[in-house]
């Protein structure tokens, strides 16, 4: 009785402390962002060189976890550890390192299937995953952001070597550039826009294929020897950017936009200077037009070296040429001269014209008094003949006192006659010694040129208290003026 009652008791116990038992000791619960990592005390041992259990009858750390939930498992069987779920924040990429399974060879870092350690090649996006922190190493990493105007050259770094000896392909021979799957860099580029790039696969460089603007100026001016020896400074501008199909070789066989300016612009700009810059001398950079010549050579050669280097050229200016002060002042006293020297040519012009509408007063002038003596000739003629007229009337009348009268007429109207014809002589004659005069006056220092220039010189030269000189150019008094011999005596008794 006794026996049974106490078989009573013990069940009841039991059955009190079983649910108990249950829910205290095998109960699992992760909350939410957790996860529950299973340990089986029993079962089949792992390999020596294995971490994590295959599968449930084998003892150690499972593969498999418990996400957000309720689940019971038996102590004595079962042990596990609640850890934080695998978070990986908005902006950033999971990238898996498996800790379990097969060792890898000649130095790879990639797990090639799931039998392997190594790093996985897929990677995991933004959110919560369930990583067994002891399988798996987590590591986060930013996403490749690309900006408009930038690309991403890709370089892969895994993969097989291209000096392991198999020969890089035909389409890829320029350079280190390959095929995916090799080591080198990648012909495609990754357009602008967000990438979740495995850094242990792949390495972006990102590259600035907008329109860049370099100034050559202060430390970094372009400085050549001129043919005569002179020292010769070029400040300017140069315009560039990157061809995007040549953009993989041109980063990683020259470098970025610092090593694209140092290595090959300016060395090139460099280069052409002082070989083109050495053919002409200082003063040609100043005037004339060696000046643009030498902006619009420059900028060809730039186009046609860079562009093989996938840079392309959109301009080149010079915008400011520093000379030796000693060459500015040598330019600055010529431009002064050539000034002087036109307004000279301006004031003889204005001489000349003078002398030219002198000429034509003097012609009109003459041609008023021979009409003026023509007149008289005319109004004398036909006054002699109204007088004849009345004198032939009047003889009708008194025949012996017309022809007396007549007679006399006819002599008044001859002296008439003459002395307006001698008149006319005289005043011919002036007029054609003056011509003569003027032309020998012409002739003796000349031409007609020479003789204005003398009257010129004539009215000037009292005037004038100093002459500036010349070297560089001959004429007289340092003018671009032709020679003309001395005024020899004109004949005619002009002295």
């Amino acid at each position: 009785m006794k026996l049974a009652a106490f078989g009573i008791i013990l069940l009841l116990v039991l059955l009190v402390l079983l649910p108990l038992f249950v829910w205290f000791g095998c109960r699992i619960e992760p909350g939410n962002g957790e996860i529950a990592v299973l340990i089986r005390k029993t079962g089949k041992p792992l390999p020596p060189d294995e971490l994590i259990a295959r599968s449930p009858e084998q003892q150690g750390i499972q593969l498999e976890v418990l996400g957000e939930g309720r689940y019971f498992r038996n102590p004595y069987t079962w042990d596990w550890e609640i850890l934080p779920i695998t978070d990986v924040p908005a902006g950033k990429f999971a990238v898996l390192v498996r800790k379990f399974g097969r060792d890898l060879t000649d130095g790879r870092i990639i797990a090639p299937d799931d039998e392997s350690k190594g790093v996985l090649a897929d990677v995991l996006g933004t959110g919560k995953h369930r990583i067994n922190p002891y399988a798996y190493e987590v590591r986060i990493y930013d996403d490749v952001r690309i900006m408009p105007g930038f690309i991403g050259v890709v370089t892969s770094v895994s993969g097989e070597d291209v000096f392991n000896g198999v020969r890089n392909e035909n389409a890829y021979q320029h350079g280190f550039l390959v095929r995916p799957g090799r080591k080198g860099v990648l012909a495609d580029v990754l357009k602008e826009g967000t990438h979740r790039i495995n850094p242990f696969i792949y390495s972006v460089a990102l590259v600035n294929i907008q329109s860049q603007r370099h100034e050559f100026s202060g430390d970094d001016a372009i400085s050549f020897l001129t043919v005569d020896g002179f020292s010769v400074s070029l400040e300017g501008t140069v315009e560039f950017n990157i061809d995007e199909s040549l953009a993989p070789r041109l980063a990683h066989e020259v470098g970025n936009m610092e090593d694209i300016l140092k290595k090959l612009i300016l060395p090139s700009v460099h280069g052409f200077a002082r070989l083109e810059g050495s053919k002409e001398a200082a003063t040609e950079f100043i005037i004339g037009e060696s000046r643009q010549v030498f902006q619009t050579q420059l900028e060809k050669y730039l186009r046609e070296n860079c562009r093989k280097w996938g840079v392309r050229i959109n301009s080149v200016l010079i915008r400011d040429i520093i000379v030796p002060q000693e060459v500015a002042e040598i330019i600055r006293n010529r431009e002064l001269a050539q000034q002087e020297a036109r307004k000279y040519a301006e004031q003889i012009e204005q001489a000349r014209s003078e002398a030219e509408l002198q000429k034509q007063k003097m012609l009109a002038e003459q041609n008023s008094r021979k009409t003026e003596a023509e007149t008289q000739r005319i109004t004398a003629t036909i006054s002699a003949r109204q007088k004849q007229m009345e004198q032939v009337i009047a003889a009708e009348t008194e025949l012996k006192v017309a022809e007396v009268a007549l007679k006399t007429a006819e002599a008044d109207a001859q002296a008439a006659l003459n002395a307006a014809e001698a008149e006319r002589r005289v005043v011919a004659e002036r007029n054609l010694r003056e011509a003569e005069v003027l032309k020998r006056q012409v002739q003796a220092y000349g031409g007609g040129d020479a003789y204005i220039r003398a009257m010129l010189y004539a009215k000037l030269m009292p005037g004038v208290k100093s002459i500036i000189g010349n070297s560089a150019g001959g004429g007289i008094f340092g003018l671009p003026l032709s020679e003309f011999p001395a005024a020899a005596p004109a004949e005619g008794g002009l002295k």
